[in-house]
């Protein structure tokens, strides 16, 4: 715990995010410096409860030591947060940037008072760790002779690599993009996550022992692809950690031609053009100056928002099939729940900014995309929404040049899977059961998305770190793995 009465004497305090006029013109992250004073106070809120929800079923998912770093932090004793941090979650440098923070709606302090800013806490401590090189290479003081092949570098993928690699086995890292990273890399922008972070994890890793091989699409049919049979057969376990890279579409009438893009086609190109000539190539598609509607909430849709408002869209219009959550928790939804509340997020923040108005419109459908005589896109024809059900009477029609689909996904591509007579769940991912992963070909495990769903990346770190330590038990007959 912190202080024994910090939780009756301090006020929950979040750090904020750079002013939305100053970081809507870069693309830079939109976080401030972090302040030891106001850290070390609001850890000092971190109670004795007795149970920590915070790291429960309910909480963080890779059972984070909350309260534990959170001492170490009231006390000044960073470096030693840092390590204690480390145990658990193999990146905490994005979860504390990226993650939504389920540790906080556990909190038991939020059942009378507001929880403890932990999330914060996390990022500092991460950030600390980078800034006084803490992050050091972990090299396994000797080697098996097992060989594991993992296809995809997302979090999954990453995080079993690591752990695979700490106990001896001899990791390859498979991506089919230029960069590791899987979303981190090309579906979270830069504003949220700098990818010199992931450049600094993938040095580590590389001296730690673990090999990359990127441009390698496996199960692919292009020039750069592998046959995933031979990798299968010349590694003792493949592990796909491939991602829910199948995007939920919109059918309905004129959905094909110009303008109408899914969210992360959108997202990729202006990540990869910006970390390739800081966007000079034009090799993205731009929102500048184009009325945009967003198709769809969640974390998504708001980088979508938040890229659109860079660019210099003209207007901007996010639509969401559900309806506005509450502000505070329903009776249905209590602690230690995740609270299913109305948030304002950055791309919220920084629409109201630029145009007056919270660029929300709730129980909302997509009925037609209206197109002219040559195919062009002129925008939407939409109705309203009651329990998925259309109100009558209710059709508008919406003008836009750029509509953006961030509906969510579907689940995995099967071009990897097939070739291996994998079994799939009856929502198209790989079938494993979780907490063993072992598909229904016993050398193919499956981690992260493509097993699970679509989720966060927090529980994909959680799924890797599973998949390791059920693969080292299956080659080994033994683990020393968490």
């Amino acid at each position: 715990m912190g202080k024994t009465t910090g939780f009756k004497e301090f006020s929950r305090a979040v750090e904020p995010y750079r002013p939305a006029k100053e970081r809507l013109l870069d693309f830079k992250e939109i976080y401030t410096d972090h302040d030891d004073q106001k850290l070390n106070t609001q850890a000092a809120r971190c109670m004795d409860c007795g149970v920590p929800f915070c790291q429960s079923d309910e909480g963080c998912p890779v059972y984070n030591l909350i309260p534990e770093w959170n001492d170490l932090v009231y006390q000044d004793r960073w470096e030693e947060a840092f390590d204690r941090l480390m145990k658990t979650n193999n990146f905490p440098e994005v979860t504390g940037r990226v993650c939504p923070a389920v540790c906080e709606g556990a909190c038991v302090l939020g059942i009378t008072e507001s929880p403890v800013a932990i999330k914060n806490l996390e990022f500092a401590i991460a950030d600390k760790g980078f800034q006084n090189g803490w992050l050091k290479p972990q090299i396994p003081s000797s080697r098996t002779t097992k060989n594991i092949a993992i296809v995809g570098s997302g979090p999954a993928g990453l995080s079993a690599a690591q752990q695979l690699n700490s106990v001896g086995h001899n990791v390859k890292v498979y991506e089919r993009a230029d960069r590791i990273g899987g979303l981190m890399m090309y579906g979270i922008p830069n504003m949220k996550l700098e990818k010199s972070l992931l450049d600094q994890r993938k040095d580590q890793m590389e001296a730690e022992g673990i090999e990359f091989l990127t441009n390698v699409d496996v199960g692919g049919n292009s020039d750069n692809s592998m046959k995933v049979e031979e990798l299968n057969k010349s590694n003792d376990v493949v592990l796909l950690t491939t991602g829910a890279t199948k995007p939920r579409d919109l059918p309905i009438p004129r959905r094909e031609g110009e303008g109408v893009h899914f969210a992360m086609d959108f997202l990729k190109a202006n990540t990869k053009s910006l970390l390739d000539s800081s966007l000079k190539d034009n090799n993205f598609i731009s929102a500048k100056d184009k009325r945009v509607i967003v198709i769809g909430g969640g974390d998504t849709g708001t980088d979508c928002i938040g890229t659109s408002l860079r660019h210099g869209c003209k207007s901007l219009i996010n639509f969401e099939i559900m309806a506005e959550p509450p502000r505070e928790r329903a009776s249905n939804n209590p602690w230690p729940l995740f609270p299913r509340t109305l948030k304002i997020d950055y791309g919220h923040e920084e629409s109201s900014e630029t145009f007056g108005n919270d660029p929300r419109v709730y129980s909302i459908s997509g009925k037609e995309f209206l197109r002219d005589e040559k195919g062009n896109l002129k925008g939407i024809r939409t109705v309203e929404v009651e329990n998925f059900e259309e109100i009558e009477g209710t059709e508008k029609d919406w003008e836009a040049d750029l509509i953006l689909l961030a509906m969510g996904f579907l689940g995995p591509e099967h071009y990897v899977s097939e070739p291996l007579n994998i079994e799939l769940d009856e929502r198209s991912n790989y079938k494993a059961e979780h907490n063993v992963h072992q598909t229904s070909n016993p050398s193919v495990f499956a981690a992260g998305d493509c097993r699970r769903g679509q989720s966060l990346v927090v529980w994909a770190i959680n799924e890797g770190r599973a998949a390791a330590r059920e693969i080292d038990l299956y080659l080994m007959g033994e683990t020393t793995l968490l």
